[in-house]
């Protein structure tokens, strides 16, 4: 069913209101803005499909009250962008939710299965995806628009019963508990102006007093960008902002040295920008961003992280996990220079599988061989 109206979109709340479930996608566009344009939302309940229009309906805030209600398990596959969409424009986070890409990776997928794939394997339903591409800004929608729509939410109620028998059966239903309240968590989505600057291209070629000027012109672009819903790029690039730091900028003209500033910010930004920049270049060392890359004089652990990794992929095999769900390079490099705290495989369910034992490796209460071509774990 297609909704382009208010009066049907809210006869379809009021129907979903008796439905166990409410599988959720949506279609957008963002190449243009800062915040996604919203073109379609699909939802399937137990017994319908609906296409929601929100071009043509009124007020898409009716749907506030059906994903506030916890008798109905909200679906998703691979969701967070879904999720930062209707936070935007609804005004709130479904819950509960039940995201099918994050529970496959405990069912023996890939931790990134696309959603065709998995509905191939769940299923045994072949899609087709010819408009994946597609603008979906454009009205009128074809059929076969229509139809690739629908079929993101049609298999996903049937996908989540199925994978919820078998978490139960493996008693893993409650590990995702915690995914999923981070994805229901609307300071998931909230942007830090403050921290930006750690996702710049190229930020390590800084100095920290050249990172706390880093610190405050990203800040400022990210706060620009929304203001004008435009994207962070198009206010400034990550080369632009890194190569101005580097010349440690105190002047307008400092600022215009650097390949395209000038054609990006008009002379007043630039005198707000600068203004910033040489309060950060002045201030106590102190208040400068710590530099985040590893510190070279700890030791080189490749020959820990390389044993750590044999367990994790012998433990993920035997419990049918992807091993990048269970344990990432990054994790093992902190366990393996010590540094147990805050690393997701020392936590809940991953460490009962593997944590516990890598750190019994890691002290020599374990030794590893190979026998007939196997991986094999020893207590001493």
């Amino acid at each position: 069913m297609y909704i382009a109206s208010q009066h049907d979109l809210e006869e379809f709340v009021a129907r979903a209101k008796s439905s166990s479930v409410l599988a959720i996608d949506t279609e957008f566009l963002r190449e243009k803005t800062y915040y996604p344009k919203l073109c379609l939302i699909q939802m399937a309940t137990d017994d319908e499909s609906v296409i929601i229009d929100p071009f043509a309906v009124e007020d898409l805030k009716v749907l506030a009250e059906l994903f506030a209600d916890e008798r109905i398990v909200k679906i998703f596959h691979a969701g967070y962008q879904d999720l930062e969409i209707i936070l935007y424009e609804v005004g709130t986070l479904p819950k509960p939710i039940f995201d099918t890409q994050v529970a496959a990776a405990l069912l023996g997928q890939t931790q990134q299965i696309g959603y065709a794939s998995l509905v191939h394997s769940v299923c045994g339903v072949k899609l087709k995806k010819v408009d994946s591409f597609t603008d979906w800004s454009a009205r009128p929608l074809s059929d076969s628009q229509l139809k690739y729509a629908e079929a993101d939410v049609r298999y996903l109620p049937k996908m989540y019963r199925r994978m919820v028998e078998e978490l139960e059966a493996k008693g893993r239903l409650s590990w995702l508990e915690a995914d999923f309240a981070e994805m229901s968590n609307p300071e998931t989505y909230l942007v830090d102006e403050q921290n930006r600057f750690r996702k710049l291209k190229h930020i390590m070629q800084l100095s920290r007093r050249q990172m706390a000027a880093a610190r405050e012109m990203t800040a400022w672009r990210e706060i620009e960008a929304r203001k004008r819903n435009v994207p962070r790029k198009w206010i400034l690039t990550d080369e632009q902002i890194v190569e101005a730091c580097k010349r440690e900028p105190r002047t307008i003209d400092d600022l215009f040295m650097v390949r395209g500033f000038r054609e990006r910010v008009t002379t007043r930004d630039a005198r707000e920008l600068i203004a910033l920049v040489v309060a950060a270049l002045d201030s106590s060392p102190e208040a400068w961003p710590e530099i985040t890359q590893p510190n070279r004089a700890e030791p080189n652990v490749d020959a820990q992280v390389d044993l750590l990794m044999s367990i994790v992929r012998l433990r993920a095999k035997q419990n049918d996990i992807a091993v990048p769900t269970l344990a990432n390079h990054s994790d093992l490099v902190a366990i393996a220079r010590g540094h147990y705290e805050g690393v997701d495989i020392m936590k809940g369910w991953r460490r009962d599988i593997v944590g516990n034992e890598l750190v019994d490796l890691l002290e020599g209460r374990i030794v590893l061989s190979i026998s007939n071509g196997k991986v094999r774990v020893k207590r001493v």
